[in-house]
């Protein structure tokens, strides 16, 4: 495994430093990434969701970085930049998939000691850290997604139904079509609804959607949602995480859970009453009035969380 990893700009995060990207290689993938903070920072990894981009930790990052944490935010399979490196390689969705990228990195870049950070699919795969590699980790901030939800056998109940519906949708021969040639306006869509009361930042948006113009986007999107409700079969080479995940083992490292209220995206009770599947120190925290795309529309709240766990791993390491 490789790592290109160029030394980041000092002052504020811009469009220039974001033109010098950095990368690692795994075994199925050149994935981009950013970093920025003090070399001899303690590392925070911040894995994105769906529909966004590497670049909606920008607020949270620079805050990391003032506080002199050392940032990664790498691009998740699928989006642009990050590449597959061979052709033949199925374009797995399953949380699985992501779960095993995100560890991959952490030892490409051979990272000790990490806080790791996922939101939405970022989260997910977090969770897969968290619970069957945790060696590398210090410890776990989850944001709008809770642990034991990505199961076809999981039961909820209507109201997960209506928030849903994107995921009902991709599974028809319209949805699909969609995301091919309407992505988007899809996205779009989706982010004002997930932002209730704010307007949608149109610059945020159009550089997030830079990372969804590549043809594996679409085939990973569908392929993720067919897959989480037992519609299509995963990839074989991530089988034995699949079967171990779904006994839905504890995870021992110290844990935070932010979710927005409401999240029209990932209602907040998925996240509720959790407390027996994390043995050790667990925080779940509500952001009253804010929506799902939480890093972005909370950064300094997101921040703070992260910067409180890592004061709480300090004692109890």
């Amino acid at each position: 495994m490789r790592k290109r990893d160029k030394p980041p700009s000092g002052g504020e995060i811009t469009a220039h430093d974001r033109s010098h990207m950095n990368f690692a290689e795994t075994n199925e993938l050149e994935i981009a990434y950013e970093v920025y903070g003090p070399a001899s920072g303690q590392p925070v990894v911040c894995l994105h969701g769906w529909p966004d981009s590497m670049h909606c930790w920008n607020g949270v990052g620079a805050l990391l970085r003032d506080a002199g944490c050392r940032v990664y935010t790498p691009s998740l399979r699928g989006f642009s930049p990050t590449r597959f490196l061979r052709r033949e390689t199925m374009r797995s969705g399953q949380v699985e998939a992501f779960g095993h990228d995100a560890m991959s990195f952490l030892e490409a870049l051979d990272l000790q000691d990490v806080i790791l950070v996922g939101h939405d699919w970022g989260a997910r795969a977090a969770y897969v850290v968290g619970a069957l590699f945790p060696e590398r980790l210090r410890g776990l901030v989850v944001i709008s997604t809770g642990y034991g939800t990505n199961s076809p056998n999981y039961q909820f109940g209507y109201e997960f139904t209506h928030s849903f519906w994107y995921q009902w949708f991709v599974a028809t021969q319209r949805g699909r079509k969609a995301m091919h040639t309407d992505r988007i306006e899809f996205c779009r869509y989706l982010w004002r609804e997930w932002s209730p009361g704010r307007v949608l930042d149109e610059a945020a948006f159009a550089e997030a959607s830079t990372a969804w113009q590549n043809d594996d986007w679409p085939e990973i999107t569908i392929h993720a949602y067919l897959h989480r409700w037992g519609e299509a079969k995963g990839d074989p080479a991530y089988s034995s995480i699949e079967e171990r995940m779904e006994q839905l083992p504890r995870i021992r490292v110290p844990t935070t859970v932010i979710h927005g209220d409401p999240d029209p995206g990932n209602p907040t009770s998925s996240s509720a009453g959790k407390e027996r599947y994390f043995a050790g120190p667990y925080r779940r925290l509500i952001l009253p009035g804010v929506g799902h795309l939480v890093p972005r529309d909370a950064p300094r709240e997101t921040a703070q969380a992260i910067l409180d766990l890592l004061a709480v791993c300090k004692k109890t390491k």
